[in-house]
């Protein structure tokens, strides 16, 4: 299938003013996107109590934690194309219903074995395939120059994560075990039916008559498919891989207590899903390409800076709070990105592919770092690498994303989200 404009039948019309109800649907959106997402991140913080009550080695650990964020992150390519044939107001409450089934299993059941935990956690995942279903619902709502800024506030849901990790291991040591998990499980079913209540689609959004097999290999053939999943497996892969390694880094890299780190690590990524809509609205008015390179230009500066491993104050947390800026600004430009390029009726189903692969992104970096740290005994060359990821990322950016971008606006009228 050709690339096709998304200025096409069915998409808001360049300039059109905003309805007051697109606004209501993009609230509606992120905080079913945040609870979502907090469900998903429910078994990261306990990792460590149920090593030590089950006697889990570092790998069961890890498994654990690995399991949900896998399932989630390849989840949203099938949830994504279904999105783009049912619509968010199917999925989203289909999405949030399913989730509490797990929930509730592990608060009440499923925590008293490797084996329970990992069952509940496979179809955990299914919270973490929410981004797939928001991101073409929110983009059917807005005009093309509008879709940076709306997926970027969309993709502040990412926040969810924080929620888990700041209350889970508080509930669990007060109430008890099943506490946070039946706290969660009733905003999720309040929100489903909420959503199923109030949600509505885009009047004119477009939808798809092709079986999903068809539409799948239709997207997997579309240059902006593999474009947008590269760079969002640097910019918000690299976001997950220090949100997961950063307490670690810094407790072994710079001595500093567990509270310490962990609070430092909840700085750089409340700072990253702050900027997420932040490079979503400078996407709308510089272009994507613009917000792209100089986020990974910003990347590739601080990797090596921090590669030195120097002084925290004020050096290293400069480089750090950098990062987390650049990373979460890239991630809000490459849905921009997506809603540039990306067939109007193919947003979802580009958007699961991207998504899975920034997911899965985030697993590789913390697995090098550690292997390259007990070789060596230096974070050093781990951060020099990822210095030269941003470096390529900056490259393709420049080179092939820009001429794909250009040819879209050689083949489209002007619009204020076109300009590179």
């Amino acid at each position: 299938m050709a690339q096709s404009s998304t200025m096409e039948s069915g998409s808001p019309a360049p300039g059109a003013p905003v309805p007051g109800r697109a606004w209501l649907m993009l609230a509606l959106a992120t905080v079913g996107f945040a609870v979502n997402f907090w469900a998903w991140a429910l078994l990261s913080p306990l990792g460590p109590r149920f090593k030590d009550s089950l006697d889990l080695s570092s790998f069961e650990q890890s498994l654990l934690v690995a399991v949900p964020v896998v399932v989630g992150s390849l989840g949203r390519i099938p949830v994504g194309a279904l999105t783009d044939r049912f619509g968010g107001r199917v999925m989203f409450p289909l999405v949030s219903a399913a989730t509490v089934v797990p929930v509730l299993y592990l608060g009440l059941a499923g925590h008293s074995s490797l084996a329970a935990l990992l069952i509940g956690g496979f179809f955990l995942g299914i919270g973490g395939t929410a981004f797939a279903v928001g991101v073409p619902f929110v983009s059917a709502w807005f005009p093309p120059e509008r879709r940076g800024l709306a997926i970027g506030v969309f993709g502040m849901g990412m926040g969810g994560t924080a929620i888990s990790a700041l209350t889970t291991v508080k509930l669990v040591d007060g109430p008890g075990m099943a506490a946070p998990f039946v706290i969660t499980a009733i905003v999720l079913a309040a929100y489903a039916v909420l959503a199923a209540l109030v949600m509505r689609d885009a009047p004119a959004r477009t939808v798809p008559t092709e079986p999903l097999t068809r539409r799948l290999a239709a997207t997997l053939r579309l240059g902006i498919t593999w474009q947008a999943s590269a760079l969002y497996a640097v910019a918000f892969g690299g976001y997950v891989a220090f949100s997961v390694y950063l307490p670690t880094y810094l407790k072994t890299g710079y001595g500093l207590s567990q509270a310490d780190a962990a609070n430092r690590m909840a700085g750089f990524v409340l700072l990253a899903v702050a900027m997420r809509p932040v490079g979503g609205w400078l996407s709308d008015r510089l272009g994507p390409v613009r917000v792209l390179a100089g986020s990974m230009a910003v990347v590739l500066t601080a990797a090596f800076v921090q590669s030195l491993t120097p002084s925290l104050a004020p050096v290293g947390t400069i480089a750090f709070l950098s990062m987390a800026a650049a990373l979460g600004a890239g991630s809000g430009a490459v849905f921009a990105l997506v809603a540039l390029l990306a067939p109007a009726n193919m947003v979802g189903s580009v958007t699961g592919v991207v998504g899975a692969a920034g997911g899965l992104g985030g697993f590789v970096p913390p697995l090098v770092m550690g292997s390259l740290y007990g070789a060596y005994g230096s974070y050093a060359v781990g951060l020099v690498l990822l210095g030269l990821v941003a470096a390529a990322a900056l490259a393709f950016t420049g080179t092939g994303v820009r001429h794909a971008v250009s040819g879209r606006t050689r083949r489209a009228p002007a619009s204020p989200a076109t300009s590179h």
